[in-house]
C-alpha cells in the first residue's frame, strides 16, 4: 500500500488539476464535433484516456527532471526525486499507462489511432523542451490540447480546420496558465537553467498572460460562432473572461501563492467554456 501511495503521487492522482486542464478542451471538442450529441462511449473513452495519459506524462516528466527537481522547493519531495522510487519504476508506470490508454482506442478508427501515436511522442518529448525552448509552455499546449484533433477524428473520421484552430486557442490558454505556474518557480528555475515562459517574458509576464487569455478567448469565440453557437456559449466565455480578470488580480503582484492559486483556478475557466458549449447545444 505504501508503494501504491508513492505511485499515486508520481502520477499526481492526488492533484487532479492537470487532468481537468486536459479534459475540458477535449470534451469541448467532442461536443462541437458531434453537434452536441456525443456518443457516450466516446465520452468515457476520452475521459479515461485523459486520466491515463496525463498520469503517464507526469511519470515521464519526473523521470526527465529528476536531477532538476531536487533544487526546486515545490518539487524536491516528489517520490522519484527524493529517491523513494527508482527511475525504472517511473518509466515502467508511464509505459503501462500509455499501453492501457492505447487499448481504450482500439475500437476507434485508424485516424484516431495515428493521432494517438503523435500525442504520445509529443507528451514524452515535452520535458526535454525546457532545456532549450524559450517558451516550452507553447509545446505543453499542444500536448495538453491534442485530445482536440483526436476527438474530431473519432467522431468525423477527419480533422477539420476548426479543430486545429481550437488547438491554437488551447495553446494560448496553456501558455497563460502555465506561465502563472512557472512564476511560482521562477527563482529556482533561474538558478538551475531551466527555460520557462515566466523567465522569457520577464517583466512583461503579467501582460503576456492576459494577452494569451484574450487570444484564446478570441479564437474560441470564432470557432464557436462558425458552429452556430450563440447566447449560452457567449455567456460561458463571459464567465471564463471574468475568471481571467480574477487571475490578473491574483498575479499582478507576482506573489508565489497568488500565482499558484491563479493556475489552479483555470479549472473553472475551462469548465465555463465547456458548459457554455454544452448548454448552447442542449437548450438551442
Amino acid at each position: 500500500m505504501n508503494r501504491l501511495s508513492l505511485y499515486v503521487q508520481l502520477v499526481r492522482l492526488d492533484k487532479p488539476i492537470g487532468i481537468l486542464l486536459l479534459l475540458w478542451p477535449t470534451l469541448t471538442a467532442l461536443w462541437l464535433a458531434s453537434a452536441g450529441r456525443p456518443d457516450w462511449q466516446l465520452v468515457l473513452i476520452f475521459t479515461l484516456g485523459t486520466v491515463l495519459m496525463r498520469s503517464a506524462g507526469c511519470a515521464i516528466n519526473d523521470y526527465a527532471d529528476r536531477d532538476f527537481d531536487r533544487h526546486v522547493k515545490r518539487t524536491a519531495q516528489r517520490p522519484l526525486t527524493s529517491g523513494r522510487i527508482a527511475g525504472w519504476e517511473a518509466v515502467a508506470v508511464a509505459a503501462a499507462l500509455a499501453l492501457v490508454s492505447f487499448a481504450l482506442i482500439l475500437p476507434l478508427n485508424a485516424l484516431t489511432k495515428q493521432l494517438s501515436v503523435a500525442a504520445v511522442l509529443i507528451a514524452a518529448s515535452y520535458p526535454y523542451f525546457k532545456r532549450f525552448f524559450a517558451i516550452p509552455q507553447a509545446y505543453l499546449g499542444i500536448a495538453f490540447g491534442f485530445g482536440i484533433p483526436m476527438a474530431f477524428a473519432a467522431v468525423q473520421d477527419t480533422v477539420p480546420p476548426a479543430a486545429w484552430l481550437l488547438l491554437a486557442g488551447n495553446i494560448f490558454w496553456a501558455v497563460a496558465y502555465d506561465t502563472e505556474y512557472a512564476m511560482v518557480d521562477r527563482d529556482d528555475d533561474l538558478k538551475i537553467g531551466i527555460r520557462t515562459s515566466a523567465i522569457t517574458f520577464g517583466s512583461f509576464d503579467v501582460a503576456a498572460v492576459m494577452l494569451c487569455y484574450a487570444l484564446s478567448f478570441g479564437i474560441t469565440l470564432l470557432v464557436g460562432w462558425q458552429y452556430g453557437l450563440r447566447a449560452w456559449f457567449i455567456a460561458g466565455l463571459a464567465v471564463a473572461a471574468a475568471c481571467a480578470l480574477y487571475h490578473y488580480k491574483l498575479i499582478r503582484e507576482r506573489d508565489r501563492m497568488g500565482c499558484f492559486a491563479a493556475f489552479r483556478h483555470n479549472n473553472w475557466l475551462g469548465a465555463a467554456v465547456f458548459a457554455g458549449v454544452a448548454l448552447d447545444y442542449a437548450l438551442a
